[in-house]
């Protein structure tokens, strides 16, 4: 397994070896002594979510109030999207940047996303699945998004046929979010990160 941090702290790309052979493929896209020797600690699973889009749906920009926030770990079995990062933590030194990352069933690269990232992504073919590992499960009262049209984050989207669901084109920008006091400060985050892992505190 082969791994990049990107220039967003806490946003890791994990590309994992794939064996194909005359049957089809096989490949781990999660492996979890890699994980942790980039990240640190191991992943907690608490649920593991998946979604199919059609090409050009737009899903983000979501994230989760910190603590406890929400990390995740995507990886893509069928079609490919850009997987896009938000660093929405303010106080952050990469505070309104993103980083984007293509995640297909050719490669079967995967991305982290630390807690209080933010997330979003668009489908580049019909029929694309992405699956989640979550370290937390999903609490309503503390999912929030950010509106991924905001002409200030700028995101790497097409400019037309995009397909997004009505919370998502009506979510704030990222300074009325920043405004109203949704978004989570990085300081929190970092605590959060340096926390002890389970059975070490």
């Amino acid at each position: 397994m082969q791994v990049r941090k990107l220039e967003i702290a806490g946003a890791v790309e994990f590309i994992p070896p794939v064996f194909p052979d005359h049957r089809g493929l096989f490949v781990a896209p999660f492996q979890e002594d890699a994980f942790v020797e980039a990240v640190g600690r191991p992943l907690r699973l608490a649920q593991t979510n998946h979604s199919v889009s059609r090409r050009g749906t737009v899903r983000g920009v979501h994230f989760s109030a910190v603590p406890p926030g929400q990390a995740k770990y995507i990886y893509c079995p069928q079609g490919a999207l850009l997987d896009i990062v938000v660093d929405i933590r303010v106080g952050s030194p990469t505070f309104g940047r993103w980083e984007a990352v293509r995640l297909d069933s050719l490669d079967f690269h995967a991305l982290y996303l630390a807690e209080g990232l933010g997330h979003a992504f668009v489908a580049l073919e019909d029929d694309t699945l992405m699956t989640y590992l979550c370290s937390t499960g999903y609490r309503p009262a503390s999912e929030h998004g950010i509106n991924p049209l905001d002409p200030e984050l700028g995101l790497p989207l097409p400019h037309d046929g995009l397909v997004l669901s009505d919370k998502d084109r009506n979510a704030p920008a990222l300074r009325e979010a920043e405004a109203a006091g949704l978004l989570p400060r990085y300081e929190d985050c970092v605590a959060w990160y340096e926390r002890p892992a389970p059975g070490q505190d």
